[in-house]
């Protein structure tokens, strides 16, 4: 079973590249095989993942290349199964990407309900109130949503509320649908308008994304792009949390500062120095961090998935900061970890109520999921003595080479395997 081991103490310092974004990156390589012809997709983050899913599309039929790490050619013309298998799909949430690509190409689709994170409800009743309007029949059989239509049809849908998943499939299935549709209450986004472009790239016909109105008149067939990802705001985030808690000054590399507006307002609000660049952040921490106030809100409000890293920040702020969860129940599983490092944190139904400590001391804790765990090493990081993370595999469904990028900014993690290692990385920072 592999760990993260750290040593914390060591302010980071230098510069880190990011990576293209898991959430934009699941749904378009979903939506590349609604074209028989090779679709092109660079910048793909190397993770867990999307290495499930290209797993799973080679099982339908999909013809996949991974030209290099990050490089990706895919052929839809031989998908011959529409129902998707099990094993590959329960790994992760974002199999029902395929439900909006394969309805609308094929005008049938069957996907086994999705896996990923336990962070609470994720409820697939948009995602059919969607495919419904558009002309689809939508059953629920067997743990599998089965999906079929004689043709799928424009239709005027209003979302009861802002689902990024809802939106991104419906907007799939749309594209090959007759006639005009238009998604009100749609998610605004960066990955939302990612797909968009994607789709557009390869003949569809969407406006508005990234607005609350998406607007798609059908198109009868897609045919082959070469397409570029976005880079990945989370993780940049991540990264810029992870200076601000230890003290540092760190270049964040390859990232669009518009998509980190939420993120850097709070960072100056606590305290932090942050310079934008073209593509570029600069975090800088030379002084204590204060306490405030955070609601997680759909974009461009403040992230969810940025909602445990902010509490970890918070822990170690002065005064007494809350933290309100306001889109998953289940976001604060990881604060009984966290109190295992001394944090003096207090869940009151979704609000954390985080009175600030001097420093976390080093622990044994466990990932309860993907943010989480992210959370918990930058904990780590920040902490006096050794802390080693369990169940990083959690971490590694959405962080390419994590532990390689903090070192490169003079972390002291290593991934470990077996308790020799474990007891090697100790007498080395001993």
């Amino acid at each position: 079973m592999e760990q993260y081991v750290i040593k914390g103490g060591n302010p980071l310092v230098g510069e880190v590249e990011i990576g293209g974004a898991k959430n934009a990156a699941l749904a378009i390589l979903a939506a590349s095989i609604m074209t028989d012809e090779t679709v092109t997709i660079e910048n793909l983050p190397n993770v867990r993942d999307i290495n499930a899913l290209l797993e799973a599309m080679a099982e339908i039929g999909a013809r996949i290349d991974r030209t290099d790490a990050h490089t990706v050619k895919i052929s839809g013309a031989f998908v011959k199964d529409v129902p998707v298998d099990y094993e590959s799909m329960k790994k992760i949430r974002a199999s029902y990407y395929l439900l909006g690509a394969l309805l609308g190409k094929y005008k049938r689709a069957e996907v086994i309900l999705p896996g990923g994170c336990n962070i609470g409800s994720r409820p697939m009743d948009l995602h059919i109130k969607g495919f419904r309007a558009l002309g689809a029949d939508v059953e629920i059989r067997g743990g599998a949503v089965a999906a079929s239509a004689r043709h799928l049809r424009g239709s005027h849908i209003y979302l009861d509320k802002v689902s990024v998943g809802a939106t991104i499939n419906i907007m799939m299935a749309a594209s090959m649908a007759e006639g005009k549709t238009i998604i009100e209450n749609a998610a605004k986004e960066p990955h939302v308008v990612d797909v968009a472009n994607f789709l557009n790239s390869m003949g569809a016909n969407i406006r508005g994304a990234g607005t609350d109105v998406i607007r798609i008149v059908g198109v009868e067939k897609l045919h082959r792009t070469e397409y570029s990802i976005i880079p990945d705001q989370i993780e940049a985030g991540t990264f810029m949390f992870a200076a601000a808690a230890t003290k540092g000054d760190v270049m964040v590399k390859n990232v669009i500062p518009k998509h980190l507006e939420a993120t850097t307002a709070k960072l100056l609000e606590i305290g932090c120095e942050v310079e934008e660049f073209d593509d570029a952040v600069r975090v800088v921490a030379s002084k204590p961090l204060r306490n405030t106030q955070v609601t997680t809100l759909p974009y461009p409000g403040f992230p969810t998935d940025m909602q445990p890293q902010m509490t970890v920040l918070l822990g170690i702020a002065t005064g007494v900061s809350t933290v309100t969860e306001s889109i998953f129940e289940n976001r604060f599983k990881y604060v009984d970890e966290l109190t295992r490092m001394g944090a003096a944190i207090k869940v009151e139904s979704s609000i954390a109520i985080i009175t600030g400590v001097d420093r976390y001391m080093g622990a044994r804790v466990s990932a309860p999921d993907l943010r989480a765990g992210a959370a918990l090493v930058i904990a780590g990081l920040a902490a006096e003595g050794i802390t080693i993370v369990d169940d990083i595999y959690y971490i590694q469904r959405g962080y390419e080479n994590f532990e390689g990028k903090l070192r490169g900014l003079g972390a002291q993690i290593e991934l470990v395997s077996s308790e020799k290692e474990l007891q090697k990385f100790r007498l080395k920072v001993s």
